[in-house]
């Protein structure tokens, strides 16, 4: 079994409002598990420390991981910056709470190949993919700018930063990757990953 990442935080982003599902996200179940313990499944095995971001976090206080609120609410960008300062390690991986079927051997993929870049992204069939991916301690001052000017975009962090996109088809070879960046933000999305398989 491969050892747990050490210089690598994971980080979980538990903030979301969850509108378009009209519940909570990270407590629908897939497979019976809820979507957020699915995650942490995955981090818990792959990195020595998982800590948790977001507002109206204290619904995750039993799960035994430290809690933190963002430092910028109410952005993904804001999460992604609190995680950013809060890990003691030059890297975090960060992921959102709600990802039914993530691969630990993309999560893991993406980690290695961190070397020399501030930040690695994966593209999937959507496009870019910035809340599975690798990030260093260097892309904080950046991130900070842009919330102060209440830009949320965080594809507008890169070209200010060295990126290592990694492509579809190296992700490919990865178990799992087909279905890691599924998302789910309405019933009909939530029925579709429950068809999928229990992951």
């Amino acid at each position: 079994m491969p050892e747990k990442e050490t210089d690598v935080t994971g980080v979980i982003l538990v903030g979301g409002e969850s509108r378009r599902m009209g519940v909570d996200k990270a407590f629908l179940e897939v497979g019976g598990t809820p979507l957020f313990e699915r995650v942490l499944r995955v981090f818990r095995e792959a990195f020595d420390t998982t800590i948790l971001v977001g507002n109206h976090a204290g619904r995750f206080a039993g799960y035994g991981h430290p809690l933190f609120s963002d430092m910028y609410p109410g952005s993904s960008l804001g999460g992604l910056y609190t995680g950013l300062m809060r890990a003691e390690t030059p890297y975090i991986f960060v992921s959102a709470c709600d990802v039914p079927f993530p691969s630990i051997s993309v999560a893991r993929y993406l980690v290695s190949r961190r070397d020399g870049y501030d930040a690695v992204v994966p593209k999937g069939a959507d496009g870019l993919e910035p809340l599975f991916a690798v990030y260093s301690k260097g892309c904080g001052e950046r991130m900070r700018r842009l919330l102060e000017k209440r830009n949320f975009c965080i594809s507008d962090l890169y070209p200010d930063i060295n990126v290592r996109y990694v492509l579809p088809e190296d992700l490919a070879r990865q178990e799992g990757a087909e279905l890691t960046f599924l998302n789910l933000n309405t019933p009909e999305e939530y029925v579709l990953a429950t068809r999928k398989g229990t992951g």
